[in-house]
Protein backbone atom coordinates (compact mmCIF):
# COMPACT_ATOMS: atom_id res chain seq x y z
CA UNK A 1 0.00 0.00 0.00
CA UNK A 2 1.85 3.49 -0.88
CA UNK A 3 1.47 6.34 0.79
CA UNK A 4 -0.96 9.48 -0.43
CA UNK A 5 1.84 11.73 -2.34
CA UNK A 6 2.64 14.89 0.46
CA UNK A 7 5.26 17.17 -2.22
CA UNK A 8 2.30 19.43 -2.53
CA UNK A 9 1.07 22.96 -0.55
CA UNK A 10 -2.26 24.04 -1.61
CA UNK A 11 -5.22 21.41 -1.02
CA UNK A 12 -9.26 21.94 -1.72
CA UNK A 13 -11.94 19.37 -0.12
CA UNK A 14 -14.72 19.10 -1.86
CA UNK A 15 -18.13 17.69 -0.04
CA UNK A 16 -21.43 17.86 0.09
CA UNK A 17 -22.54 18.23 3.60
CA UNK A 18 -21.21 19.52 6.88
CA UNK A 19 -19.53 16.48 8.73
CA UNK A 20 -18.69 14.73 5.32
CA UNK A 21 -14.86 15.54 6.01
CA UNK A 22 -15.32 14.78 9.46
CA UNK A 23 -16.65 11.16 8.95
CA UNK A 24 -13.37 10.81 6.29
CA UNK A 25 -10.70 12.57 5.86
CA UNK A 26 -10.45 14.97 8.72
CA UNK A 27 -7.55 13.48 10.54
CA UNK A 28 -5.34 13.04 6.89
CA UNK A 29 -6.18 17.35 6.93
CA UNK A 30 -5.27 17.75 10.16
CA UNK A 31 -1.80 15.85 9.73
CA UNK A 32 -1.02 18.35 6.30
CA UNK A 33 -1.76 21.29 8.04
CA UNK A 34 0.49 20.64 10.63
CA UNK A 35 3.17 19.87 7.45
CA UNK A 36 2.07 23.56 6.92
CA UNK A 37 0.30 22.84 3.70
CA UNK A 38 -2.82 25.34 2.85
CA UNK A 39 -6.40 23.83 2.68
CA UNK A 40 -9.37 25.05 2.03
CA UNK A 41 -13.28 23.30 2.53
CA UNK A 42 -15.82 24.06 -0.28
CA UNK A 43 -19.14 22.26 0.69
CA UNK A 44 -22.05 22.33 -1.96
CA UNK A 45 -24.92 22.26 0.57
CA UNK A 46 -25.42 23.68 4.35
CA UNK A 47 -27.20 20.58 5.41
CA UNK A 48 -30.20 22.48 6.04
CA UNK A 49 -32.26 19.24 6.09
CA UNK A 50 -30.33 16.96 7.97
CA UNK A 51 -31.33 17.31 11.30
CA UNK A 52 -35.04 16.14 12.11
CA UNK A 53 -37.40 18.50 13.69
CA UNK A 54 -35.41 21.05 12.84
CA UNK A 55 -36.54 23.79 10.20
CA UNK A 56 -33.92 24.22 7.27
CA UNK A 57 -33.77 28.00 8.21
CA UNK A 58 -32.41 26.86 11.52
CA UNK A 59 -31.09 24.02 10.83
CA UNK A 60 -28.34 25.46 8.00
CA UNK A 61 -27.07 28.88 10.03
CA UNK A 62 -26.35 25.69 12.78
CA UNK A 63 -24.96 22.96 10.75
CA UNK A 64 -22.73 26.15 8.64
CA UNK A 65 -20.98 27.45 12.66
CA UNK A 66 -20.66 23.65 13.53
CA UNK A 67 -18.70 22.65 10.28
CA UNK A 68 -16.11 26.24 10.50
CA UNK A 69 -15.72 25.13 13.92
CA UNK A 70 -14.73 22.05 12.85
CA UNK A 71 -12.73 23.02 9.85
CA UNK A 72 -10.88 25.36 12.37
CA UNK A 73 -10.06 22.20 14.91
CA UNK A 74 -8.11 20.58 12.11
CA UNK A 75 -5.81 23.99 10.83
CA UNK A 76 -8.62 25.16 8.38
CA UNK A 77 -9.70 28.88 8.17
CA UNK A 78 -11.58 28.53 4.49
CA UNK A 79 -14.96 27.59 4.44
CA UNK A 80 -17.13 28.11 1.85
CA UNK A 81 -20.69 27.21 0.96
CA UNK A 82 -22.34 27.15 -2.34
CA UNK A 83 -25.91 27.14 -0.94
CA UNK A 84 -26.85 23.98 -3.70
CA UNK A 85 -30.34 22.48 -1.87
CA UNK A 86 -29.65 19.61 1.20
CA UNK A 87 -30.84 16.40 -0.55
CA UNK A 88 -31.54 17.44 -3.49
CA UNK A 89 -27.82 18.17 -5.62
CA UNK A 90 -28.10 17.22 -9.37
CA UNK A 91 -24.73 16.36 -11.30
CA UNK A 92 -25.14 19.28 -13.46
CA UNK A 93 -23.37 21.56 -15.65
CA UNK A 94 -23.82 24.27 -12.99
CA UNK A 95 -22.31 22.11 -9.80
CA UNK A 96 -19.60 21.58 -12.07
CA UNK A 97 -18.88 24.95 -13.35
CA UNK A 98 -18.95 26.30 -9.39
CA UNK A 99 -16.51 23.74 -8.63
CA UNK A 100 -14.15 24.40 -11.64
CA UNK A 101 -14.94 28.43 -10.73
CA UNK A 102 -13.35 27.19 -7.00
CA UNK A 103 -10.23 25.09 -8.10
CA UNK A 104 -9.38 28.01 -10.50
CA UNK A 105 -9.56 30.41 -7.77
CA UNK A 106 -7.68 28.03 -5.05
CA UNK A 107 -5.11 26.41 -7.56
CA UNK A 108 -4.72 22.82 -5.36
CA UNK A 109 -2.48 20.16 -6.11
CA UNK A 110 -4.25 17.87 -4.28
CA UNK A 111 -8.03 17.66 -4.33
CA UNK A 112 -10.00 15.52 -1.40
CA UNK A 113 -13.23 14.21 -1.86
CA UNK A 114 -15.76 11.92 -0.18
CA UNK A 115 -17.08 8.53 -1.29
CA UNK A 116 -19.20 8.98 -4.53
CA UNK A 117 -20.07 5.20 -5.80
CA UNK A 118 -23.24 3.93 -5.33
CA UNK A 119 -22.66 1.82 -2.06
CA UNK A 120 -20.71 1.77 1.02
CA UNK A 121 -20.50 -1.47 1.18
CA UNK A 122 -22.81 -4.42 -0.30
CA UNK A 123 -26.63 -3.66 0.85
CA UNK A 124 -25.98 -0.29 1.77
CA UNK A 125 -26.32 3.03 -0.30
CA UNK A 126 -24.77 6.08 -0.60
CA UNK A 127 -26.15 9.42 -0.67
CA UNK A 128 -27.56 10.98 -3.72
CA UNK A 129 -25.69 14.20 -2.98
CA UNK A 130 -22.28 12.70 -2.09
CA UNK A 131 -22.98 10.30 -5.97
CA UNK A 132 -23.80 14.08 -7.16
CA UNK A 133 -20.57 16.23 -5.26
CA UNK A 134 -18.15 13.72 -6.12
CA UNK A 135 -18.58 12.81 -9.45
CA UNK A 136 -19.25 16.55 -10.40
CA UNK A 137 -15.94 17.62 -8.76
CA UNK A 138 -13.68 14.80 -10.44
CA UNK A 139 -15.16 16.59 -13.53
CA UNK A 140 -14.20 19.55 -12.45
CA UNK A 141 -11.03 18.83 -12.09
CA UNK A 142 -10.52 18.67 -15.53
CA UNK A 143 -12.93 21.68 -16.55
CA UNK A 144 -10.76 23.89 -14.65
CA UNK A 145 -7.84 23.14 -16.51
CA UNK A 146 -9.57 23.48 -20.20
CA UNK A 147 -10.62 27.24 -21.26
CA UNK A 148 -12.94 25.99 -23.28
CA UNK A 149 -15.51 24.45 -21.17
CA UNK A 150 -16.77 27.25 -19.12
CA UNK A 151 -15.88 30.51 -21.22
CA UNK A 152 -17.72 32.33 -18.84
CA UNK A 153 -14.88 31.53 -16.00
CA UNK A 154 -12.41 33.33 -18.82
CA UNK A 155 -11.73 35.60 -15.55
CA UNK A 156 -9.72 33.16 -13.61
CA UNK A 157 -6.57 31.91 -15.16
CA UNK A 158 -7.30 27.65 -15.90
CA UNK A 159 -5.68 25.34 -13.55
CA UNK A 160 -4.72 21.70 -13.60
CA UNK A 161 -4.79 19.73 -10.05
CA UNK A 162 -2.04 16.98 -10.30
CA UNK A 163 -4.15 14.66 -7.73
CA UNK A 164 -7.50 13.81 -6.44
CA UNK A 165 -7.82 11.37 -3.38
CA UNK A 166 -11.19 9.91 -2.55
CA UNK A 167 -12.05 8.96 1.15
CA UNK A 168 -14.12 5.83 1.23
CA UNK A 169 -14.55 2.03 0.97
CA UNK A 170 -11.85 1.81 -2.24
CA UNK A 171 -8.56 2.41 -1.31
CA UNK A 172 -5.48 2.56 -3.09
CA UNK A 173 -3.21 4.83 -0.78
CA UNK A 174 -3.10 6.00 2.60
CA UNK A 175 -1.96 8.64 5.14
CA UNK A 176 -0.75 7.79 8.55
CA UNK A 177 -2.84 10.00 11.19
CA UNK A 178 -1.50 8.18 14.48
CA UNK A 179 -0.90 11.72 15.41
CA UNK A 180 -3.70 13.41 14.53
CA UNK A 181 -6.68 11.33 15.67
CA UNK A 182 -6.96 14.14 18.50
CA UNK A 183 -7.31 16.79 16.10
CA UNK A 184 -9.90 14.47 14.32
CA UNK A 185 -12.42 13.94 17.20
CA UNK A 186 -12.37 17.47 18.46
CA UNK A 187 -13.36 18.30 14.95
CA UNK A 188 -16.43 15.57 14.77
CA UNK A 189 -17.07 16.83 17.95
CA UNK A 190 -17.88 20.38 16.89
CA UNK A 191 -21.24 18.72 15.16
CA UNK A 192 -22.41 18.38 19.20
CA UNK A 193 -26.49 19.43 17.40
CA UNK A 194 -25.99 16.95 14.47
CA UNK A 195 -25.21 14.12 16.38
CA UNK A 196 -27.24 14.89 19.29
CA UNK A 197 -30.03 14.27 16.68
CA UNK A 198 -28.78 11.14 15.22
CA UNK A 199 -28.61 9.28 18.67
CA UNK A 200 -29.08 9.28 22.32
CA UNK A 201 -25.56 8.08 23.06
CA UNK A 202 -23.40 10.82 24.79
CA UNK A 203 -21.84 12.92 22.06
CA UNK A 204 -18.36 12.01 23.48
CA UNK A 205 -18.90 8.46 22.50
CA UNK A 206 -19.92 9.26 18.99
CA UNK A 207 -17.47 11.30 18.19
CA UNK A 208 -14.67 8.62 19.54
CA UNK A 209 -16.54 6.18 17.73
CA UNK A 210 -16.45 8.00 14.18
CA UNK A 211 -13.37 8.51 14.12
CA UNK A 212 -12.05 5.03 15.50
CA UNK A 213 -14.13 3.94 12.12
CA UNK A 214 -12.19 6.65 10.32
CA UNK A 215 -8.57 5.98 10.78
CA UNK A 216 -8.66 1.93 11.07
CA UNK A 217 -5.86 0.72 10.00
CA UNK A 218 -5.30 -0.21 6.47
CA UNK A 219 -3.81 -3.36 5.03
CA UNK A 220 -0.59 -2.96 3.90
CA UNK A 221 0.61 0.33 5.56
CA UNK A 222 2.08 0.65 8.19
CA UNK A 223 0.31 2.57 10.63
CA UNK A 224 -1.47 2.13 14.05
CA UNK A 225 -3.39 5.03 12.28
CA UNK A 226 -4.57 5.28 8.76
CA UNK A 227 -7.21 7.04 6.35
CA UNK A 228 -7.47 5.39 2.80
CA UNK A 229 -7.68 7.07 -0.07
CA UNK A 230 -8.36 6.19 -3.88
CA UNK A 231 -5.94 8.32 -5.96
CA UNK A 232 -6.74 9.63 -9.60
CA UNK A 233 -3.73 11.06 -11.56
CA UNK A 234 -4.33 14.08 -13.72
CA UNK A 235 -1.83 16.20 -15.97
CA UNK A 236 -0.81 19.19 -13.29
Amino acid sequence: MEQVPEDWQRGLVIVAHPDDIEYGAAAAVARWTGQGKHIRYVLASSGEAGIAGLPPNQAGPLREAEEIAAAKAVGVDEVEFLGYPDGRIEESLALRRDLARAIRQHRPDMVVLFNFGGTWQPGYLNSADHRAVGRAALDAIADAANEWIFPELGGLPIWSARWAAVAGPVVTHAVDVTDSFDAALESIAAHGRYLAALSSDPMAEQARAIVERATEPVEGFAAARAVGFELFYFGG
